[in-house]
C-alpha cells in the first residue's frame, strides 16, 4: 500500500474503533478531542512499520529527523518488510506508545504533564499531516503536531490514555493492508518458516504462503493498484465522517447543548428524509408514463 493510503486507513479505524457515532462500532470510546487527535495520532502510527525504508513516505516526510529514525529502523528490523511488519513489530510498536505514557513532569502551576505521550504524538501528528497534505511546507506540520500535542498535554493530560491503542491500531492496520497486497509480510518474524513443496507448488496456495516465508491475501494485487484507490476512497469518506462528527459534538457540548440528543434529533431526521426520498423514487420508478 501507498504511504497516503496507509495514514488514510489508520484515521478510518480509529474512527470505527474510538466513536460513538452512528455507524462506528464505539469498542473503545473516547471523548470529541480523542476522536480528532487520536485519528491523526493513528494515521501517523499507519505509517510507522515503513520507518524500515530509507525512500517510504514516512522517511521524506519530515527530513532530516525522519530519515534518521528510518535509517537506524532499518538497520534493527533487517530491512524493508521484515521486523516492523510483524505480530513482535506492532507490539514493540505498541510497548513504545504504552513507555512513553509513563514519562511524566509535575509541575506547580499546571500539574502533571504527559511529556513522552506528548513528544510521540507530535512526531506521529507531524508524520500524518505531511502523508495526507493538511500541510504543504515542513514547517506547518511541524507547527499542527507541536500545537495539538502541546495543547492537550497542558490542558487535557489524561487524553493521552488512548495512546497505546491508536499506536497499535494504527500499526496493526498498516500490517493487514500490506497483506493484502502480493508482497504479503513476514507475519511471525524473526521466524520465517518456509513452505512445504506440495504447497508452492499449487499456484493459489503459493499466493497466501509464499517461498520467502510471508504470509498474503493478495485482494489488492500490486501496491498502488486501482482495487486499492478504490478501497481508500470509501474510507476516506469514513474517516472525514467520524472527524467532523466529532467536532461537531465537542462543539455543542462545549457550548452548552446536550449533544447526544441534539445528534440524535439530526439523526432521526436525516432518516426519515432518506426514507422519504426512497419512496418517491420508488414511485416515480414504478408509476407509468402519462400517454
Amino acid at each position: 500500500m501507498k504511504g497516503a493510503h496507509h495514514a488514510l486507513c489508520g484515521a478510518a479505524a480509529w474512527v470505527a474503533v474510538a466513536s460513538t457515532a452512528p455507524y462506528t462500532l464505539g469498542w473503545y470510546p473516547v471523548s470529541p478531542l480523542g476522536v480528532v487527535t487520536g485519528a491523526l495520532v493513528c494515521a501517523g502510527a499507519a505509517l510507522a512499520p515503513d520507518a524500515d525504508h530509507h525512500d517510504a513516505t514516512i522517511a521524506h516526510s519530515l527530513p532530516p529527523v525522519s530519515e534518521w529514525v528510518c535509517d537506524a529502523v532499518g538497520r534493527l528490523a533487517g530491512g524493508h518488510r521484515n521486523g516492523t511488519h510483524s505480530v513482535l513489530g506492532v507490539a514493540v510498536l505498541t510497548g513504545i506508545a504504552w513507555a512513553a505514557g509513563q514519562v511524566t513532569v509535575a509541575t506547580g502551576a499546571l500539574g502533571d504533564l504527559a511529556l513522552g505521550a506528548g513528544a510521540l504524538s507530535l512526531l506521529l501528528v507531524a508524520f500524518a499531516a505531511r502523508a495526507l497534505r493538511l500541510a504543504r511546507r515542513r514547517l506547518d506540520a511541524w507547527a499542527l503536531a507541536l500545537a495539538l500535542a502541546g495543547f492537550i498535554t497542558v490542558a487535557a493530560p489524561t487524553e493521552w490514555d488512548w495512546l497505546p491503542v491508536a499506536v497499535g491500531l494504527g500499526a496493526a492496520v498498516h500490517v493487514a493492508g500490506d497483506m493484502l497486497t502480493g508482497g504479503g509480510v513476514p507475519l511471525l518474524w524473526p521466524w520465517e518458516p518456509r513452505p512445504p513443496r506440495w504447497w508452492r507448488a499449487t499456484p493459489l496456495l503459493n499466493d497466501l504462503w509464499s517461498r520467502g516465508g510471508n504470509f498474503a491475501v493478495p485482494l489488492l494485487g500490486t501496491t498502488g493498484s486501482r482495487r486499492e484507490q478504490l478501497l481508500v476512497t470509501p474510507l476516506t469518506a469514513y474517516a472525514a465522517y467520524g472527524v467532523v462528527a466529532a467536532v461537531v459534538v465537542g462543539s455543542l457540548t462545549a457550548l452548552g447543548y446536550d449533544a447526544d440528543r441534539v445528534m440524535e434529533r439530526v439523526w432521526d431526521a436525516a432518516g426519515a428524509l432518506v426514507g422519504t426520498a426512497t419512496v418517491v423514487g420508488t414511485v416515480a420508478l414504478v408509476a407509468p408514463l402519462p400517454g
